[in-house]
């Protein structure tokens, strides 16, 4: 018997025929080549869409630069492994480090009203309270719901609040409301395994704060060579409103509220326990 070889041309007639496209749901268009070898293309959801011109508009306005930093997580590691079960029963979320990321850029917005600020043409508005954005990844894209006056809110309260927000963005119940406004964001790539990376300004804010992977290093503390959990810290920022100067202020204030929480607080009788809020 005479072997048959098929035609790419075969597969090609065969692929738009009416009954293939139609159990296939493909179109002419996604035909691309003669090889067997399909390409499937699918409109660009809204929501990539609307991150997409965001993302665009924050490269191409804004004099965009980038300052690092890295801090010791040994103390906060400590504390969250003291107190997490008590934290647990108390408010019923686990005790997470994005709370005290925000804590701590809370307080160093009031240091640096510039980072808390935003420019409108030729104006500065200066924002008297804080709100920050925490980028969470969903099944339909990046969001950055927003937690309001966090400058007033305990660890356990942020904690809550962001858990809540997350929640709420993966399963789809997120609000516009709740995706609003911002004086502020904070993403962490580090629970993807970042080392290190650069965030892009969350438009029309003026900087942005990128958490990463903790990991163990060796570092030099008083002439020893000791091993730490380290994390890169990196600030992104516009130029034309924040200086080098307050930008990295800025940053060596979350390091050093980073690496010792209690500082977050004036005065307590038991401040562990007044930070969580618990």
């Amino acid at each position: 018997m005479e072997e048959h070889r098929i035609t790419a041309e075969e597969v090609i007639a065969r692929i738009e025929s009416k009954h293939v496209k139609a159990a296939l749901n493909i179109t002419p268009e996604e035909i691309v080549n003669a090889d067997h070898r399909l390409v499937e293309r699918k409109r660009m959801s809204a929501l990539r869409r609307k991150l997409s011109e965001r993302l665009v508009r924050a490269k191409n306005q804004t004099a965009m630069l980038t300052t690092f930093n890295e801090v010791d997580m040994s103390a906060l590691i400590a504390l969250r492994k003291k107190w997490q079960t008590d934290f647990m029963q108390k408010t019923g979320v686990k005790l997470g480090y994005m709370s005290f990321f925000t804590k701590a850029a809370t307080l160093a917005l009031q240091r640096y009203p510039e980072v808390n600020a935003q420019i409108d043409g030729d104006e500065i508005i200066y924002s008297t309270f804080n709100d920050i954005g925490i980028a969470v990844q969903t099944p339909k894209g990046l969001m950055v719901p927003v937690v309001r006056d966090t400058r007033g809110k305990s660890i356990a309260q942020l904690e809550v609040e962001i858990a809540k927000l997350a929640e709420k963005s993966r399963n789809g119940t997120i609000s516009i409301d709740d995706l609003q406004g911002g004086t502020f964001t904070i993403t962490n790539g580090g629970v993807f395994g970042s080392l290190f990376s650069t965030p892009i300004i969350n438009h029309p804010q003026t900087a942005i704060l990128g958490m990463h992977t903790i990991q163990e290093r060796p570092v030099a503390i008083n002439g020893q060579v000791v091993i730490r959990p380290m994390m890169y810290l990196a600030l992104s920022y516009d130029h034309r409103l924040i200086d080098g100067k307050e930008s990295v202020g800025f940053l060596l204030t979350i390091k050093t509220l980073i690496e010792n929480p209690m500082m977050m607080l004036y005065d307590s009788p038991d401040p562990e326990q007044t930070l969580l809020g618990i």
